[in-house]
């Protein structure tokens, strides 16, 4: 049945045609007199595709998370069911009194899959790793939390160096303070990798050009962390799949293998459920909730922690003047949008965070959906035969996008209505979208959005609007600066100086936010204990198969 939430602290609620014939799904395992016991211990999920990388530092979207976090883990790792940072390969962590100085305390008797150590000089290795980084594996195309957490490579980082004081004890100094540090370490891109594997398959030789990045070996072959799975194949667009690793320093319940199963269309994912192929899948159409849950699948809601956004990149003229931009915010209507293509509760969006974030402004400036006066201010503009590039996604289905398609055709029938004629420019999210999107200034429009990585508002607007950026193509010290004073602001100040950020922002109206949909996963009813997580830190190690 489908499982509803009960509210946490902080504001996070909790709850607790392709179809793959796959053989494996159930294994004999020999008990100790040698005869056999038949139990299932292959736990298979259709992802809606490719991972962009195998290697997570190079990664920012979820189905790069979602096989990431079954094989890598980091310092820090999330309370289950929360958004709020916890223990992981570091035990405790000390940090000093000006914020520059974070003392880890490691996790001992830790091996990576390669049976290298886990310590201290592994630690510092991936530190220095993500801050020398030179060329494109400094892009933001490809480092991209490093970058936004950090603030670039280098000499324009704020990271500046690690200390092993010994084999349990990492220091890490910072040359400005970064508060929302111990929680962003949580994120997959920080994970904790085998320095002997990153250098023996060459991690950071990065070829190609930006928008269309060749990864190293490792990326694709030879992932190598020290979570409950280790790597086993990646066959491109079709699956992946992950074994047990018997060095794990932690419990392995019941999944000692898993394959995850690509299959882009929503459609195609319930009927392999259906059909018995897989036993779960996440990002269920909002059409097949219902049917599911009378036929006994399992759903199982996350709460909408991610905001979904019509981007518009100001490098593409006449998106850089604000009447343009105001014109087409007016032009969409939103509870439409959400009525006809996205899940029932989904919430319509304001501004760039969820209103269960801290810094949520009931005083933004709104833009009602008024299609008169978006025909006005495009009058004003001179701009009323406008033809503007509509770039989204195909192949992929996210929590804040379940169906890209159908959210174009409802925003581009809205433009059509106010004088906007858009070129539509449909491109597969695996490999190319986000290159383009984030990695080049060839696009206009764009449907993107984001699922928080942790309970702070500088991960929402401080990741999309702290710096300049290849997505949204502007450059605003004043913006940029008043993100910056309430990152770093003392705690009690924090929540009022977010508040009036949101606003600034929403004033200059760099895009649309549109809505924060609530996304559902289905399971058949044999699945126990899946991990649901609003920030999709969902490891698999815990889960277990009933009769």
């Amino acid at each position: 049945m489908r499982r509803r939430a009960t509210r946490l602290a902080g504001g996070v609620t909790l709850v607790t045609t392709l179809a793959v014939a796959l053989s494996g799904c159930v294994a004999s395992e020999r008990d100790a007199e040698g005869g056999e016991e038949s139990g299932k211990d292959t736990f298979v999920f259709a992802a809606s595709a490719d991972p962009g990388s195998l290697d997570p530092a190079f990664a920012s979207d979820g189905e790069s998370f979602r096989v990431a976090r079954q094989m890598f883990e980091g310092l820090v790792g999330v309370e289950p069911g929360t958004a709020d940072p916890a223990p992981l390969l570091a035990e405790t962590w000390d940090i000093s009194e000006d914020g520059l100085e974070y003392t880890f305390h490691l996790k001992e008797g830790v091996k990576f899959h390669d049976d290298t150590d886990f310590d201290a000089e592994a630690v510092c290795f991936n530190f220095d790793r993500w801050a020398n980084w030179t060329g494109l594996a400094a892009s933001e195309s490809l480092s991209y939390y490093y970058t936004h957490v950090f603030g670039g490579q280098g000499e324009n980082g704020k990271y500046e160096s690690c200390e092993a004081s010994d084999a349990a004890t990492a220091v890490v100094k910072l040359k400005s303070p970064l508060p929302e540090l111990v929680p962003a370490l949580s994120l997959p891109s920080f994970s904790m990798q085998s320095p002997a594997a990153l250098e023996e398959f060459k991690a950071d030789e990065v070829g190609g050009a930006e928008d269309a990045p060749e990864l190293s070996a490792y990326a694709t072959e030879h992932p190598v962390g020290t979570g409950p799975y280790t790597f086993e194949e990646w066959k491109t667009g079709e699956s992946i799949t992950l074994n047990a690793f018997d060095g794990y320093w932690g419990e392995i319940a019941d999944v000692k293998s898993i394959v995850f199963t690509v299959i882009a269309e929503p459609t195609a994912r319930r009927q392999a459920l259906e059909a018995g192929d897989i036993d779960g899948y996440d990002l269920v159409a909002p059409a097949d909730v219902d049917a599911l849950e009378q036929a006994g699948f399992q759903i199982l809601d996350r709460d909408p922690f991610n905001i979904l956004y019509l981007g518009m990149n100001q490098k593409a003229k006449p998106l850089d003047d604000p009447l343009v931009r105001q014109a087409i915010a007016h032009a969409i209507d939103k509870e439409a949008l959400v009525a006809a293509a996205l899940p029932e509760g989904t919430e319509v969006a304001t501004q760039f965070v969820p209103s269960i974030v801290s810094g949520y402004s009931e005083d933004v400036p709104t833009y009602e959906f008024d299609q008169d006066k978006a025909r006005d201010l495009l009058a004003e503009a001179g701009q009323e035969n406008l033809e503007l590039e509509f770039n989204y996604p195909t192949d992929i289905s996210r929590p804040y996008m379940p169906d890209p398609a159908a959210i174009f055709e409802a925003i581009s029938a809205d433009l059509e209505e106010v004088g906007i004629t858009v070129t539509a420019t449909p491109e597969p999210w695996s490999p190319t979208y986000l290159d383009t999107i984030q990695g080049s200034e060839k696009h206009g429009l764009h449907l993107l959005g984001w699922t928080g990585d942790y309970n702070d508002t500088y991960n929402f607007i401080g990741t999309f609007f702290g710096a300049e950026s290849s997505e949204w193509g502007f450059n605003d010290p004043d913006l940029f600066k008043s993100l910056a004073d309430a990152r770093y602001a003392d705690v009690d100040q924090q929540e009022e100086l977010y508040k009036a950020a949101n606003e600034a922002v929403m004033e200059f109206l760099p895009g649309v936010p549109l809505a924060s949909p609530v996304p559902s996963l289905a399971f058949t009813d044999v699945v126990q204990g899946y991990p649901v997580s609003p920030v999709q830190d969902e490891v698999y190690n815990v889960i277990t198969f009933s009769e």
